[in-house]
Order: C-alpha cells, then sequence, then structure tokens
C-alpha cells in the first residue's frame, strides 16, 4: 500500500489494510500462531489484573474507578497491537477478508479456534502466574475479594444480558483495533486503542479473554476470602458457560457489526490488488 502523506490514513484505507492483514494472520504458521495467541492471552490477563488493583480502592467514586479502570486495562490490548501478538477478538475483524474471498472459511475458522484456545492457555497461565506472586493479598486481600465477585457475578449473570454484553465489547474492541490501524504511530495508536477500551469497561461489558483470566484467577481464590463473596455459580461449569456465551456474543460485535458492516460500505464489489511479482 502505498503512503498517503503523513496524515491518519483514510477509513477506506483501513479497510484494505484490515483485509491485507487478515490474510497475513490466517496463514500463519501454527507455532506463531499459538505462540502469539499465548502472549495475547498474556497481555489482556495483564490489563484485567491492572484494572483489578485500581477498582479495589474503595475511596474512588463509581465513575472514577471505572473510567481509570478502563484506563489502565488498555494496557492489554496496547500491548496486543504494539508488542505484536493475536487475539481472538481483534480477529473478528478477518471476517472482512474471508466476505471479499481472500482467506477461506476454513482458514477463518481454524485462526479463531486456535487463537481463542491459545488465548485462554495465556489468560488462565497468567491467572496462575499471579496467584503464585501473592499479589491479590494487596491491599488487605480487597484484590482477592475483588476478583472473586467479579468472577461470581460473571458465572451469575443472566445469558441474555453476557450475550449483549459480549456484542457491545467486541464493537468497541474491533473499532479500537480499527482506528489503531488509521495511526502511523505508537502514540496514534495508543489514542486510538485507550478511549474505546476504556469505555467498554467502564460500562461492564464482556470480554472473553479478560473473563479467561478472572475466573481461573477466582477458582485459585476462592477458598482465601469470606465464603459470603462466593457464588456458588462460580466454578469450572460456570466459566464453560460464560465464556461459550460471551465468545458468541464477541462474534457477532466483531465479524458482523464491524467487519462486515465496513465490508459492504468499502470493500464489496472492489477488486482485490493485484499480487507483488
Amino acid at each position: 500500500m502505498a503512503l498517503y502523506g503523513f496524515d491518519a490514513f483514510s477509513p477506506a484505507q483501513i479497510a484494505e489494510k484490515v483485509e491485507q492483514v487478515g490474510v497475513s494472520k490466517a496463514r500463519l504458521p501454527l507455532l506463531q500462531m499459538l505462540l502469539l495467541g499465548m502472549l495475547a492471552g498474556a497481555f489482556i490477563a495483564l490489563g484485567a489484573m491492572y484494572y483489578v488493583l485500581v477498582a479495589s480502592d474503595a475511596t474512588l467514586g463509581f465513575a472514577a474507578s471505572r473510567v481509570l479502570g478502563g484506563v489502565v486495562f488498555s494496557l492489554g490490548l496496547l500491548l496486543v497491537v504494539v508488542a505484536g501478538a493475536e487475539l481472538f477478538t481483534g480477529n473478528n475483524l478477518l471476517a472482512m477478508a474471508w466476505a471479499d474471498g481472500r482467506i477461506s472459511s476454513r482458514e477463518l475458522l481454524c485462526n479463531w479456534l486456535l487463537v481463542a484456545a491459545a488465548n485462554f492457555a495465556g489468560a488462565a497461565g497468567m491467572a496462575l502466574l499471579v496467584w503464585l506472586s501473592g499479589h491479590p493479598a494487596m491491599n488487605g486481600g480487597r484484590v482477592a475479594a475483588l476478583v472473586v465477585q467479579l468472577a461470581s457475578a460473571k458465572c451469575a449473570a443472566p445469558l441474555a444480558a453476557l450475550f449483549w454484553k459480549g456484542v457491545l465489547c467486541n464493537i468497541l474492541v474491533c473499532l479500537a483495533v480499527w482506528m489503531a490501524l488509521a495511526g502511523r504511530s505508537v502514540t496514534d495508536k495508543f489514542i486510538a486503542i485507550v478511549i474505546p477500551v476504556s469505555a467498554f469497561v467502564a460500562a461492564g461489558f464482556e470480554h472473553s479473554i479478560a473473563n479467561m483470566y478472572l475466573i481461573p484467577l477466582a477458582l485459585l481464590l476462592r477458598d482465601s476470602v469470606p465464603p459470603e463473596l462466593v457464588s456458588p455459580a462460580l466454578g469450572v461449569v460456570g466459566m464453560l458457560r460464560n465464556l461459550a456465551v460471551v465468545i458468541a456474543g464477541n462474534l457477532l460485535g466483531g465479524s458482523v457489526l464491524v467487519a462486515l458492516v465496513y465490508y459492504l460500505i468499502y470493500r464489496r464489489g472492489t477488486q482485490p490488488p493485484a499480487a507483488s511479482p
């Protein structure tokens, strides 16, 4: 793609970039895809860890706690975009390359499945490391208590609410990734990512990869907090229930309401760029 000066890429240019990046992502070597997926899970887990640390401070007001927590949670997606990693929710944008016939249905589904599995391994592995470090004991144990409360609520929430929160979450996440592709510097990407990501966190929407960290960590911590904080729904079955519904919502929000909408606006009927000789 030719450079268009020093300003941001236009939306039409972003759409072309999304397709090109989608083709590259779908055809990554297996080991590279899995390792980058594990990194993304760990990166999002670090953002979630940072969020809980802020949110555990009872002296912050409601809005300040939610917004500041959302800003620090943005660490996860910043690491994914700038340091490089493969994140299932961001990879929902591959639907644009699929709709334009540039990757096959098999390539699309394999990417989503393998990256989601690798994200889980990275996020759950980070949960284990955080637990072993003793970090949840900070703030007089309030960090551990909040992790368990959050995970308990996620496991017990109504399915319809989880689904639509997943939809709304990944609309904002994929728009953050989309806008980050408009930028030419790390500063551009930072600005593009922080506002939409902090919005979804502050609003209490559901991110499947963050849940892959919070719920396993809560399972490790549930015997160390007061029993009244632990919901009967908190368990492996509750985790799988949450993840299945939130993943479905994330898929609809990212692949359909962002990727396919922008495909119809900017890419439908256009010819794919010629391959380089």
